[in-house]
């Protein structure tokens, strides 16, 4: 059988190991890279927009990526490096019979969706947590940057963070914590509900629907944002929220079959893998991320930028 390359990529098994194991970091690294770059382009190329309005979507863009990588980065590590933990060790995280009820009668618990669903309820749910905390500081930071809006590209520094920090201590003590939780009736009840929908792209959604809302709220009773800029500010937001959920959605649909089709050539290519699950279990949140990150980044801000800007002036 003559096996494409791209099934047998190192840098892809990478890349979908990094995505399974930090999910919500992997999120927060995809939306710094779209929305500190290929964002202001499309924004600063809407026609017919006024200027002004598109220096603060633009600098809006680039306040949320460097906040949203940063908290992002800072919270995200200690709970990935916990559930890496339980995923490597269940027996001693987990008991008897939150394995039993988790691995539903699979083979073995990577391989149960039901483990898969509560791994990233706690993993990719991080990013709903933060949403708000991130939003109010997005807001904070658009009026310093407006000041140095032709020198955005020297906060990419704001990247070189250490991944190390934390002890084998308190990560043994977090995934204590978080086995405990994944052993309550909320969270089992949760996982049998969900684990066969496509649960990822939801909880993405939900975490984006969350942020809006928040930042929307922080501009409008922000003082130092220029009043008659603020409408336009929170019309493109929501705007380009409601088209990125919605095109997500149709797109992810429209994907489905091909989806399929590439996991099942990659699971023959890589049949003996011992980290096969991991990988597959790393397409699962690649594909909403990306789809929605491609999205909302490069096609719908000129459509918001566009449209925020119309409706603002009347």
């Amino acid at each position: 059988m003559n096996v494409q390359p791209i099934y047998t990529s190192n840098i892809l098994k990478k890349g979908l190991k990094f995505a399974a194991n930090r999910s919500c970091l992997f999120v927060g690294a995809a939306s710094f890279v779209l929305s500190s770059i290929a964002r202001p382009i499309s924004i600063m190329a809407t026609p017919k927009t006024d200027l002004q309005n598109k220096k603060y979507a633009c600098t809006k863009s680039i306040a949320s990526s460097m906040i949203g990588y940063l908290v992002m980065l800072g919270a995200s590590l200690p709970v990935s490096n916990a559930i890496k933990n339980i995923v490597d060790n269940p027996n001693k995280f987990l008991n008897k019979k939150t394995i039993k009820f988790l691995q539903a009668g699979e083979k073995s618990l990577k391989k149960s969706k039901r483990f898969m669903f509560a791994t990233q309820l706690f993993d990719l749910g991080l990013g709903f947590l933060i949403a708000v905390p991130k939003s109010m500081l997005t807001c904070a930071l658009i009026p310093p940057l407006m000041s140095i809006f032709p020198k955005k590209n020297k906060n990419k520094n704001n990247r070189e963070i250490s991944f190390k920090g934390f002890d084998d201590k308190v990560i043994n003590k977090l995934s204590k914590k978080i086995g405990s939780l994944m052993g309550t009736d909320f969270v089992k009840n949760m996982s049998k509900k969900f684990s066969n929908t496509n649960f990822e792209q939801h909880i993405m959604s939900l975490t984006d629907i969350m942020a809006t809302g928040a930042f929307v709220a922080q501009v409008d009773s922000n003082k130092k944002i220029e009043k008659d800029r603020k409408k336009a500010l929170m019309y493109n937001a929501e705007i380009s929220t409601g088209l990125s959920i919605a095109g997500g959605y149709a797109l992810n649909r429209l994907l489905k079959k091909p989806t399929e089709k590439f996991i099942e050539n990659f699971k023959k290519a890589n049949k003996n893998s011992a980290e096969l699950e991991t990988y597959i279990k790393g397409i699962r949140v690649v594909k909403p991320a990306l789809i929605l990150g491609g999205i909302y980044y490069t096609i719908i801000p000129l459509i918001s930028t566009f449209a925020s800007d119309k409706f603002s002036k009347k």
